[in-house]
Formats: structure tokens, C-alpha cells, sequence
């Protein structure tokens, strides 16, 4: 074999290390908000400045570490309360009140870097947290082929979220589309129906519940 050759076979494989040791966590990730994200105009214009300022995030680490910290198989949520519709171009929803859920079998570092971890991820979406809760949490996605099929998401009696994939009788008006971006950075996201979404916890002031709302987001992340 000739150096250039090994030269160029080391280079690859030290690329492709440099690659995987980029990526330090990744994991499934889950959203839901009081406004269709996908929809019409005519039906996203009609709920701007009415709803849309409620939601529910959450990430679960399918693998990695966030600041040192070990986070395989852990699940924290955020929910927000935001000073208008978030999406919404022509008003500021910030700043919004959030309240942290972080997983209670995780250790007490462990609670420090999935509060970390989520106040990266969510920005100015989760930079206000008035409380941190340690509560029993869990969160399942089930695929078929390369999509998102169901997702749920459970944090004590506070939280939960439901999805299911958006079917043919979900389309009212025929001119839909994903109107709204996920509200944090995803690797894959597609919009679903929110069959439950609902948020019963302290801190922000209000409670809410929905059911049978094109609200969610199913995807996967990757930092």
C-alpha cells in the first residue's frame, strides 16, 4: 500500500471519529402548543393573538452526556407560558414563564445537567424557569419506517402529551401545510396531532387541556 493511500485511509477515519465525537447527545424529542402548527393561513391567521402561547417540550436522551454528565435513557420537559402566539411573526412572545420537569430517577447532577440540557435546547423559550419539579416521567415514540408514528409523554399528574399521525380527515381547509417550525432545534421533526395535551402543574398561573388539535411535533435531535 502506498502512503498516499494510508495517509488518505488515517485522514478518513480520523473525519469520521472527529464526526461521531462531534455528536455528544441525541435522543427523541416531543412538542405541543394551544395553536395548529399544521394548518391553513386562513385558520393559523384566525388563532394568532387568541391561543398559541401555551405549550409542552420534551426531549428524551436516547444516548450521550450533557456538560460531563452521563443521560442515557432520562426525560425533561418544559412547559411555558408565552406573552403571545409563539411562531408568530408580527408579535414577540418573549418573555415567557416556564416551568422545568426533569426526571426524578436521575441523580442530583444528572437533574443539574437535564435542566442544563433543556435551557440550551429551548433558548429564550426556557430561559425564564421559575420552578424545577423532579417528577415520575416517561416518554415513547413508535415508528413505522423512517417516520414518526405515535408519541406520549407523562410527567406525574402534571404533564402529558399524546400524539398520532395526521391523516386525511385532518385536512379541512386543502390548502395545509406545516405553518410553524418546531420550537427548538430539531435533526427530524413532523407535525402530528396532539390527541392529549394538557398541563395541570404550579408556577405559571394557569392550566390547560386540549385534545384533537394538529399541535405537535414528533422528531429527533442531535447536538
Amino acid at each position: 500500500m502506498s502512503r498516499k493511500i494510508i495517509f488518505l485511509t488515517i485522514l478518513t477515519l480520523g473525519l469520521a471519529a472527529a464526526a461521531a465525537s462531534a455528536t455528544e447527545i441525541r435522543g427523541d424529542y416531543i412538542e405541543s402548543r394551544s395553536a395548529d402548527v399544521y394548518t391553513g393561513s386562513c385558520f393559523a391567521n384566525g388563532e394568532v393573538n387568541l391561543v398559541g402561547n401555551q405549550a409542552l417540550v420534551a426531549w428524551k436522551i436516547g444516548s450521550g452526556s450533557w456538560q460531563g454528565v452521563p443521560l442515557d435513557g432520562l426525560v425533561v420537559a418544559g412547559a411555558v407560558r408565552a406573552s403571545a402566539t409563539l411562531g408568530d411573526p408580527y408579535a414577540n412572545p418573549y418573555p415567557a414563564k416556564s416551568v422545568l420537569l426533569v426526571d426524578e430517577r436521575a441523580t442530583p447532577k444528572q437533574r443539574q445537567a437535564l435542566a442544563a440540557f433543556a435551557r440550551e435546547m429551548g433558548g429564550k423559550l426556557l430561559s425564564e424557569v421559575v420552578e424545577v419539579e423532579a417528577l415520575p416521567m416517561s416518554m415513547v415514540v413508535e415508528r413505522e419506517g423512517h417516520h414518526d408514528a405515535r408519541a406520549s409523554f407523562k410527567a406525574g399528574q402534571i404533564a402529558a402529551l399524546e400524539t398520532r399521525p395526521i391523516g386525511d380527515k385532518d385536512h379541512f381547509c386543502g390548502n395545509e401545510t406545516t405553518f410553524y417550525p418546531p420550537l427548538t432545534e430539531t435533526s427530524h421533526a413532523m407535525p402530528a396531532v396532539a390527541l392529549e395535551d394538557q398541563y395541570r402543574g404550579p408556577g405559571l398561573g394557569v392550566s390547560w387541556s386540549c385534545s384533537e388539535k394538529r399541535s405537535a411535533f414528533v422528531g429527533t435531535f442531535e447536538r
